[in-house]
């Protein structure tokens, strides 16, 4: 386990700024990074890497694991992944700038902003295929363009002139605006739209007018090859049976760029988050206008189920009455997704470099230990609580059990587990080593006592009879 002097160390660019010293967030961060290490290891992941931004601030960045196994070269919060879907928010941002100049609206069809597109509309009585439609998957549009690109071990994906001229062997799935569909061919023509309304490579327009004036300059709308196994994380397969992950190779999106060829790093994509706060705290103009970027994030598309909502480029839903935006991404080896809370001002970044784990879980965990933590600052009359964190064996019951303060009180916490937020069971201490467990109606339940050894050390705890012993501290 890292040292904890180390913790809340990042690197970063100005105006993020580091908040080492923050008391409201220092122990929902501690338990971040003691719950992600362990989940890594019981996820069998070669590296994650996270991010955590209130308003414009990073509160916390770190990585865990390695971006190349056979090297061991450790992740950080600037190792660069693929972000594949994620590239989609980048191609739906410049089409809404497009907008907002005027070159388009949202209700134009594909085919009079493509003169080439041929794909066959098989349902007659289909309402026209729009930008607006391309943008929130309800098209009707197959998932992707017709080459196996998805398919290792050479992922082999098309050119753009493969992609225009393999639409002429396609049709659509649905009539336009009946059903949600994810489509990667629908977001890859968007980016063909950028390049021909704009006048300039899609490429170009992306870097010229989001990632850099953004600062964001580690972000490409490729993959480095120069960089693979180095700042850019190496790709690894899902698990086997014996738990053993492949080295993958690197693809090159190319014709699919525009959906899902994009890199990135947590801290990046921070920068990222950080500007939506400010845009839409401040109401100005900076690469979009406000209105347009609450547009965007508003539900647009509502499916016939009522369980997949969608807005322009971003994917929308509820939770505990708010609307939360953001979206995901899995391409060969690599996952990723960004949350983001606009009421909060708050955002979660994870990436990782395999399959078959989705990092969903990671933000989820993070953003709800910070949620917990706000407005609760670590009153430092509890540091004597210090001398009973560590590690317990809970074997043969469950792998291991983590023992921390939390907000004046202790909190015991199974490892691996889904959520720390809502997994620890919350210790009242009465006197001495007496503690009794804190019910979720706040009465007070069993007695847990710790014993030392002669030298004073905490040694195990004593509950319903049983000990639990302690088998580490927080230092390697």
């Amino acid at each position: 386990m890292k040292n904890l002097m180390i913790l809340f160390w990042v690197t970063f660019v100005i105006p993020f700024h580091l908040l080492a010293q923050d008391n409201h967030y220092a122990e929902a961060i501690r338990i971040m990074d003691i719950w992600l290490e362990a989940q890594r290891n019981y996820d069998n992941l070669p590296g994650i890497s996270v991010a955590l931004i209130k308003d414009q601030k990073m509160i916390w960045g770190n990585g865990y694991g390695f971006s190349d196994l056979e090297n061991k070269t450790p992740v950080t919060a600037s190792t660069k992944f693929s972000i594949c879907s994620i590239s989609k928010l980048f191609t739906s941002i410049a089409i809404m700038q497009l907008f907002e100049s005027g070159k388009l609206r949202l209700d134009d069809q594909i085919e009079d902003l493509l003169p080439w597109y041929d794909l066959k509309q098989q349902f007659a009585g289909s309402g026209p295929i729009t930008i607006r439609s391309l943008l929130t998957h309800s098209s009707g549009l197959p998932r992707e363009s017709a080459h196996p690109y998805w398919t290792g071990p050479a992922f082999d994906f098309p050119s753009p002139e493969e992609v225009r001229t393999g639409l002429q062997d396609q049709e659509t799935l649905y009539p336009a605006s009946t059903y949600f569909q994810y489509s990667n061919l629908a977001m890859t023509l968007l980016g063909e739209v950028v390049a021909h309304v704009s006048g300039m490579p899609y490429g170009d327009y992306i870097r010229s007018r989001i990632l850099q004036p953004l600062e964001m300059h580690d972000t490409e709308t490729y993959l480095p090859v120069a960089e693979w196994g180095g700042q850019l994380a190496i790709g690894y397969s899902a698990e086997d049976r014996s738990r053993n992950r492949v080295k993958l190779n690197l693809f090159d999106a190319e014709g699919i760029a525009a959906a899902a060829g994009f890199s990135s790093t947590v801290e990046d994509l921070g920068k990222f988050a950080a500007w939506q706060f400010r845009l839409l705290s401040g109401g100005d103009v900076e690469i979009l206008k406000a209105s347009t970027l609450r547009y965007m994030q508003q539900v647009h598309w509502m499916d016939p189920d009522w369980k997949t909502s969608w807005g322009l480029g971003f994917a929308i839903w509820e939770q505990e009455g708010k609307s939360m935006v953001g979206h995901g991404g899995s391409c060969p080896g690599y996952r990723s997704t960004i949350v983001i809370d606009p009421t909060r001002k708050l955002a979660a970044i994870a990436m990782i470099n395999a399959q078959a784990v989705n990092p969903s879980k990671y933000t989820k965990g993070m953003l709800a230990l910070v949620i917990k933590a706000e407005g609760k600052e670590t009153s430092h009359d509890t540091m004597h609580l210090e001398q009973y964190a560590g590690f317990y064996n809970s074997q043969p019951w469950w792998p291991e059990e983590v023992i921390v303060p939390w907000q004046g009180k202790l909190a015991s916490i199974a490892l691996p587990n889904e959520n720390p937020a809502t997994e620890m069971s919350l210790l009242k201490q009465l006197e001495g080593h007496h503690f009794r467990r804190v019910r979720d109606d706040d009465t007070l339940g069993e007695e847990i006592r710790f014993e030392l050894d002669q030298n004073g050390r905490i040694i195990k705890y004593w509950q319903h009879n049983n000990f639990t012993i302690r088998v580490a501290d927080f230092q390697k």
